[in-house]
């Protein structure tokens, strides 16, 4: 069997912007859908989705690499 090593964990999700808050979030029940906000759905069926709220890209990585 080959060993592994975990170096770090994180997630971007409806429920949370890392670990601690999705796991938090989920641990309560709180569901990450509803209303569309990031943009204008009034001309698709559909007005609800799973955003991650809040979420900037370049939190996590140059301006460059994010706008691709």
């Amino acid at each position: 069997m080959e060993k592994i090593v975990i170096t770090g964990m994180g997630t971007v999700n409806p429920l949370g912007l890392s670990v601690a808050e999705s796991w938090q979030a989920a641990v309560n029940g709180v569901s990450g859908v509803g209303p569309i906000t990031q943009f204008d759905a009034t001309e698709y069926l559909v007005k609800i989705a799973c955003e991650a709220r809040n979420f900037n890209p370049e939190n996590y990585m140059d301006a460059r690499e994010a706008r691709r």
